[in-house]
């Protein structure tokens, strides 16, 4: 499987944040000199699955005067991490939602005080800085590349991708001494592929009816596309006019008519959000005075919509880069505002009185700064759902990393935050539009365990209006979002405009879906539907190569909802010169009103409704996999929306490129779609 570095892509972090939080500390004054004797080859052991696989040609050596990487730490009981963690979500257990207080996992889980000091100990005496950070799982190392290859007994080297693009990673497996070898999961900050990119998706073309001639008197809602448009544009640039709901000049749906087509409870605050913080998870600054203008429109002047702002590392407007890692210039300031106002817009669509919270960090190249924001988000703990538009295909990410994120994710589940994550919008091939590949791969964090992967469906020929109250779309009218099945694996043909089914997968989109690289199957994920033709058992490598072989792979998305940007939502952005890497100034003269869509806004969406289910209850729902799972065994009518592909109202999409919607679980849209009072209420 090769392993390609992404090109450059959307990032920053977020305007009005608050104090940065300090994430590194003394952890030890022991900066040997010159580095101790290295250890005889007999007493060292590999580091599992610590060399990243790629078919690329080397480009020479890397060497760096100075690098920061951090140690990922293992729990010194991660057996009993693990059956304490499924017992708290198990129904029926004496544990059952009883959730952690922050500081209360770290007291149990942490690494002993013995192990945190081998580790340290001997990369001081490896002639490296070590440092603690805000986890007590991470530890920050600085050196030269030279004395860092030394201590992990392995070499970085330059590469190049098929596009000329080149990146740096390990190109031999990391090994320590065989008496911490079990304390450590990995390093993090050995590649500079982790580059996270958001997945929020514009139509390919069109504009606003209202704003033609032709239109101008008339209503300015349009059919869905049609293929001879996609086809016309992609060949002559010809552009065509685009209309769907009733936000202004028919560019999306408005708040009331998302809540009504997912069959929302009455309307009250216990209902929407209120006395709940809904956090976004964010790598861009954004305009506040955008989300003021969107909750006015919506709700009236009299509305404010409750915000509030961390900023971790810096920050996008004031990064801290790890040494030796790049935050570009390009990936800051304004670079994803596009991103950050339709997740924060979405989640006050659905959850109207929640509290949003919008963590940012700067945007990096080795994944470093992600891993201390989401480390901020479960030490605060003040979170009580949190959504993520931001990832990367599995395939350029390593193992080391991915165990960094979970028990991360693993402390957040223990305190009853609920994660969601986009799942991707380029279909089964999650890496089309990052490092090019067209394997099948998944996103990352959307692939983790504890986090509820989120995918994409679509309204298609269902059109609400101005309806402000349109209801539930007929059975069998909701799909999956592949705009016209032109997103697959078929070479070019003329069914596919004679450009090959991946070019479509990265031009129109489609719902990220299929089995992990990492992850075996969790507890919960059982029901109809799981155990399919598609599932793929863990090989040591390519499938779940963190799970036992044979095991079945962790397969998403969880549940999906609207994501196709031809049926998406009224979005709200602007951006000037000001602005520095504005996404939203580059749309018509400077922004405005736009329709959005892409599985970063059916995230937030879910994120949403489940704090209005945490506001209805009064406390948290936690990760709701294993309830939703529960749900489809029991009583999966009253909670979701089956998208099966079949049914007379079946209109053109059937599948995410590769694999097919069907009754029950599928790898396109998970169990299906919300009904938001069985969620809310039930």
């Amino acid at each position: 499987m090769p392993k390609l570095p992404r090109p450059l892509r959307l990032g920053g972090a977020v305007l009005l944040g608050l104090a940065t939080i300090a994430l590194t500390g003394s952890l030890t004054s022991a900066n040997a000199a010159t580095a101790a004797s290295p250890p005889a080859a007999s007493s060292l052991s590999t580091l599992r699955n610590s060399l990243p696989a790629t078919t690329d040609p080397q480009a020479g050596s890397y060497s760096a005067s100075s690098m920061t990487v951090e140690v990922a730490l293992a729990s010194q009981n991660q057996a009993g991490l693990n059956s304490a963690l499924q017992a708290i979500y198990t129904e029926g257990s004496s544990q059952y939602h009883q959730f952690l207080s922050a500081g209360q996992f770290d007291a149990q889980y942490t690494p002993s005080a013995a192990e945190r000091a081998s580790v340290a100990s001997y990369l001081a005496g490896a002639g490296l800085t070590v440092a603690s950070t805000s986890s007590p799982f991470l530890l920050s190392v600085t050196g030269s590349s030279t004395k860092i290859t030394a201590a992990f007994h392995t070499s970085l080297s330059n590469y190049v991708d098929p596009r000329g693009i080149r990146y740096f990673q390990n190109s031999r497996t990391l090994q320590v001494p065989t008496s911490i070898v079990s304390d450590i999961q990995g390093v993090v900050g050995l590649t500079n592929t982790v580059r996270e990119h958001s997945g929020v998706v514009k139509p390919l073309a069109g504009k606003g009816a209202a704003s033609s001639s032709a239109a101008a008197s008339a209503s300015c809602e349009t059919p869905y596309v049609t293929v001879k448009q996609l086809f016309t544009f992609v060949n002559k640039g010809t552009n065509f006019p685009v209309g769907y709901g009733g936000g202004p000049d028919c560019v999306g749906l408005t708040p009331s008519q998302t809540n009504s087509m997912y069959d929302a409870p009455a309307a009250s605050p216990a209902t929407q959000g209120s006395h709940v913080n809904a956090a976004v998870f964010e790598l861009s600054a954004y305009l506040a005075s955008d989300v003021n203008t969107w909750a006015s429109t919506f709700y009236g002047p009299s509305y404010s919509a409750k915000l509030s702002n961390v900023n971790v590392d810096g920050g996008p407007l004031n990064p801290v880069c790890p040494a030796g890692d790049s935050c570009p210039p390009a990936f800051e300031s304004y670079a994803g505002d596009i991103e950050v106002v339709a997740d924060i817009e979405n989640t006050l669509a659905v959850a109207k009185d929640s509290h949003v919270i919008v963590y940012n960090a700067p945007n990096d190249e080795t994944g470093q700064t992600e891993l201390d924001e989401y480390t901020a988000i479960a030490n605060q703990d003040r979170a009580d759902t949190v959504s993520s538009s931001w990832g990367v295909c599995e395939n350029d990410v390593t193992a080391g990393y991915v165990q960094a994120e979970n028990t991360i994710f693993e402390q957040m589940a223990f305190q009853g935050q609920s994660v969601f994550s986009s799942s991707g919008d380029t279909g089964a091939f999650g890496c089309i539009r990052s490092d090019g590949t067209t394997i099948v791969d998944q996103g990352d964090p959307s692939s983790q365990p504890w986090v509820t992967s989120v995918g994409g469906t679509s309204f298609e020929s269902d059109n609400p209006g101005t309806n402000p109250n349109p209801g539930p779309p007929a059975t069998g009218a909701e799909t999956v979002w592949n705009v016209h099945n032109l997103c697959s694996d078929a070479p070019a043909a003329p069914s596919n405009d004679k450009q090959g089914g991946f070019f479509w997968c990265a031009e129109t989109g489609a719902s990220g879906g299929g089995s992990s690289q990492y992850w075996g199957r969790p507890f919960y994920q059982v029901g109809p539907g799981v155990n399919n033709p598609y599932v793929t058992y863990g090989n040591g490598t390519t499938n779940c190569s963190l799970a036992a072989t044979g095991t079945p792979c962790r397969q998403v998305p969880d549940i999906s909802a609207d994501a196709d940007p031809y049926t998406g939502y009224a979005e709200y952005c602007t951006g000037s010169a000001a602005t520095v890497n504005s996404v939203c100034a580059t749309i018509g003269s400077g922004g405005g009103w736009f329709g959005i869509g892409g599985t970063s806004l059916s995230s937030p969406l879910w994120a949403a409704v489940t704090a209005d289910r945490d506001s209805y209850r009064g406390h948290r729902t936690g990760n709701i996999n294993p309830l939703l799972y529960f749900w489809q065994l029991t009583n999966p009518s009253k909670y979701f929306t089956d998208i099966t592909g079949q049914g007379p109202l079946q209109r053109a999409a059937t599948n995410n490129g590769l694999f097919p919607t069907t009754p029950g679980y599928d790898e396109a849209t998970g169990i299906g779609t919300p009904k938001f009072a069985g969620i809310i209420t039930g």
